[in-house]
């Protein structure tokens, strides 16, 4: 279970993960690069009211030790999201294995598991071949392109600002209208494909990508019918108003559109809201969430384009 937390004024944004069996998580605190308490040897006595403040389910759960020791830590930065291609090694006997060749957003539980799988793939390789040369370029060839499309997705999944709603939050409200309605052309959302075995990364980009030009297509051969539909009403409509035609038609389907559109965005339209916070809404699940310690601190930089790429991530 992915923990998110946002303040409202956008300070402090926080991510953990279950850290073991007694409830215990690994988190992150991400703050601005030049916020007094993303700075190493911060006041503890300031950071602890931050926690009380906009974290206060957190807070009491943390001594004054913790946080002691987290305002005392520098910060610490996470790499930038890429991936390594078109070969995964050197020379013949080695080869790269998880975040080296694909170093993806925390958020989706992709890091771990990706790596167990390159280790599972390269047992393969080193199975089904007669040396260790051959085994290490059957792995590069089997992960490579794999490694690509999953660096691509995650970062489609977590773009900033409005370039994220035309790469996350949109496909995602279309693949819930379009998977509920023809279920047998149209897969769920992306984050859910993610979760399945028999699919790879490579294949499951590319059905994402033809679902969405069958999207396209339904919509603008909907809106198409609809207008040839509703001629006789617009050209009424216009006698009466002294209108166009066609500026009645366009006024009518802009309207119908934006509000089917509107009522499916407001959900999501919360300031701050997180990919993980997004899946939760669209699953429309509810799950409690432990009150479990903080055990780290990171800062990012928002003066870049992908203020995500310079989030900042460390463990005490």
């Amino acid at each position: 279970l992915n923990y998110s937390a946002r303040s409202k004024d956008g300070r402090v944004f926080w991510d953990s993960l279950p850290a073991n069996d007694s409830g215990e998580q690994c988190a992150v605190l991400l703050l601005r690069k030049d916020d007094e308490l993303a700075q190493m040897g911060c006041d503890p006595a300031a950071l602890r009211k931050v926690f009380d403040e906009v974290l206060p389910q957190f807070s009491a759960n943390l001594d004054d030790d913790t946080v002691a020791r987290v305002a005392e830590k520098p910060p610490s930065f996470l790499p930038k999201f890429r991936y390594a291609a078109p070969r995964l090694n050197q020379g013949d006997r080695t080869v790269l294995l998880g975040d080296s060749i694909h170093t993806v957003k925390p958020y989706f539980g992709l890091g771990a598991n990706s790596a167990l799988e390159d280790v599972q793939i390269l047992k393969q390789s080193l199975e089904s071949t007669s040396s260790i040369k051959d085994a290490t370029r059957m792995f590069s060839e089997r992960r490579a392109d794999e490694s690509r499309a999953l660096v691509q997705i995650s970062r489609e999944l977590d773009r900033p600002g409005v370039l994220g709603a035309f790469t996350f939050v949109i496909p995602l409200i279309l693949d819930s209208i379009f998977s509920k309605a023809v279920p047998g052309l149209f897969s769920p959302n992306m984050i859910a494909m993610l979760q399945r075995r028999d699919q790879s990364f490579v294949a499951l980009q590319r059905r994402k990508r033809i679902e969405r030009l069958g999207q396209v297509t339904v919509l603008g051969t909907v809106a198409a019918g609809l207008g040839l539909v509703a001629r006789g009403s617009v050209r009424a409509l216009a006698r009466l108003t002294g209108r166009r035609g066609s500026t009645v038609a366009s006024i009518l389907v802009g309207a119908m559109a934006s509000i089917a559109v509107v009522r499916k965005i407001a959900a999501f339209a919360v300031r701050g809201l997180a990919p993980a916070d997004v899946l939760n809404k669209a699953r429309r699940e509810r799950e409690e969430e432990e009150e479990t310690p903080i055990y780290s601190i990171s800062a990012y930089d928002d003066s870049a384009d992908d203020v995500s790429s310079n989030m900042a991530g460390g463990g005490i």
